[in-house]
């Protein structure tokens, strides 16, 4: 089975988006069920090392209709540039340009890497086309946990590394300045979150009204809980990002509970790198998508 791909025009507001729908040849009638790739930024449609075009049409190949395209003001799409918590109104956008394109369309799962997994999860619970998500490496950074996974994985990891004695043996290393930036790290690491896991996305509206509003992983937090539908969740082994996600989850009785719950299914791929840059985790990640999406 092959697919086939279209452009698409769109408007959100006064400005045209665009993007990339992939669809099987055969059979003529895609399967009710749609998978909406969101891109993180800075980046355009395509992905890193083509990661999404590649997915949609693997996807579209096994007759899952894809889409894919371009928040406001990033790649060919007008608007001014906006980051992730500000995409909610594209991603509305892009779910009623996909129906409209795919009439046989019932549902959707909307995929995302890095902070557009932050996005997808934070506007998932607030369209019921959304029917569930996939969440590859999230990102929750804040000041302390990036502190705290630098110190547990990044300089574990380096001490383990031929390049660094070398350096030391020669000469070269600059003790002074790795002092500071530990001793600024181990700081930022003893910092306390501003405040407990929320309570439902009730706990976002309340925190607005505080002097202590959530951080990232609470509102994140949040959002799950708000969400109901499934889940799958893949990290890589070797990602900082995913490693600030696993120190805020394990900080987070409430998130502990989010993961452990039967709607959620992980995969981790132990030697991926952020991007999963190689043709051997892409096409992992693209099986397991195809498996997830087809389960449920």
């Amino acid at each position: 089975m092959t697919a086939r791909e279209q452009a698409l025009s769109f408007h959100c507001g006064d400005d045209a988006l665009f993007g990339i729908l992939s669809l099987p040849v055969q059979p003529a009638q895609p399967a009710p069920r749609g998978v909406l790739i969101v891109v993180g930024g800075p980046q355009y449609r395509a992905g890193s090392h083509r990661q999404f075009a590649l997915l949609a049409r693997s996807l579209a190949a096994q007759g899952v209709p894809v889409m894919r395209f371009d928040y406001r003001g990033m790649g060919d799409s007008e608007g001014a540039p906006r980051d992730f918590t500000g995409a909610d109104e594209d991603m509305r956008a892009a779910l009623d340009a996909f129906q409209a394109a795919v009439p046989g369309l019932k549902e959707v799962v909307l995929w995302g890497l890095c902070d557009a997994a932050s996005a997808t999860l934070c506007y998932a619970a607030q369209d019921r086309r959304v029917a569930g998500l996939v969440l590859l490496n999230p990102w929750v950074r804040t000041a302390e946990g990036l502190a705290r996974a630098t110190l547990k994985h990044y300089y574990r990891d380096r001490l383990l590394q031929g390049e660094l004695w070398r350096k030391i043996l020669r000469g070269q290393f600059d003790f002074g300045k790795a002092t500071r930036s530990l001793l600024s790290l181990a700081s930022a690491a003893r910092r306390r979150p501003v405040a407990q896991d929320a309570q439902g996305a009730q706990g976002i509206q309340d925190a607005q009204n505080t002097a202590t509003p959530l951080s990232l992983p609470q509102r994140m937090l949040a959002a799950m809980q708000a969400f109901t539908g499934p889940v799958l969740l893949i990290l890589s082994g070797k990602d900082l990002t995913a490693q600030e996600f696993s120190e805020a989850v394990s900080a987070s009785p409430g998130w502990q509970r989010q993961l452990a719950a039967a709607r959620v299914r992980r995969h981790t791929l132990d030697a991926a790198d952020h991007t999963f840059s190689r043709s051997i985790w892409r096409d992992q990640v693209a099986s397991w998508t195809l498996d997830w999406v087809r389960s449920w």
